[in-house]
């Protein structure tokens, strides 16, 4: 691809905020599949259409990053961030789909309890990208986030401990709710590793 000098640095804010948006629709849509289970109103092919979206949004980032000589940010920098965004979503979307890959027919209230940690992450990310341009509060939303990844970390934990506490938990239904708790820390950790990726930024450009 051919170089430009012809500065377009406002479309990586746009796309960046654009990757925010979806991020947190995707956490909010698969808190709500997990809440109803199993009369959810929310069918998986919304947050797969949200990952799809996600990626195509990823690869615009990365063809404007490989056409234009003139970044807002350090290139690297970039691509890390618009990588650990798409991994976010990827996770979520994984999550979303355990539930009906294994057939899961009843709520567990640890993993609505994930999701909603999930969901406030992923809100806190998107408020982070849409602040890339003036950096304004930003680190504000990467403590919290990573209040919340801590959070996360200690339902997962507790979760996969009471499969294990619980004799009455069948060895399948307890292998389907760890795939699925795990899944769900994945992408409350990747909110985390995008929110580095914003304060590599933010320490760069202050």
């Amino acid at each position: 691809m051919k170089l430009t000098l012809i500065p377009r640095t406002t479309e990586f804010y746009d796309l960046f905020a654009s990757a925010g948006r979806v991020t947190h629709e995707a956490a909010r849509l698969t808190e709500i599949r997990f809440r109803e289970i199993p009369d959810t109103t929310v069918p998986h092919a919304r947050v797969k259409e949200l990952e799809t979206e996600g990626d195509a949004i990823t690869r615009q980032i990365f063809e404007l990053l490989n056409t234009q000589y003139v970044t807002p940010f350090d290139r690297e920098d970039i691509y890390d961030l618009a990588r650990a965004v798409d991994d976010v979503v990827d996770f979520v979307d994984e999550a979303s789909d355990l539930l009906d890959i294994y057939k899961i027919d009843a709520p567990m209230d640890q993993a609505v309890a994930q999701c909603r940690v999930l969901v406030e992450a992923t809100a806190e990310l998107e408020r982070a990208l849409g602040s890339l341009r003036s950096l304004n509060g930003v680190h504000d939303s990467i403590v919290e986030i990573k209040r919340l990844e801590d959070e996360g970390d200690r339902i997962a934990r507790d979760a996969i401990a009471s499969l294990f506490e619980d004799e009455d938990v069948s060895p399948r239904t307890m292998i389907r709710w760890k795939d699925v708790f795990e899944a769900l820390e994945r992408a409350i950790d990747g909110c985390e590793t995008a929110a580095h990726a914003v304060g590599n930024i933010a320490v760069k450009n202050a």
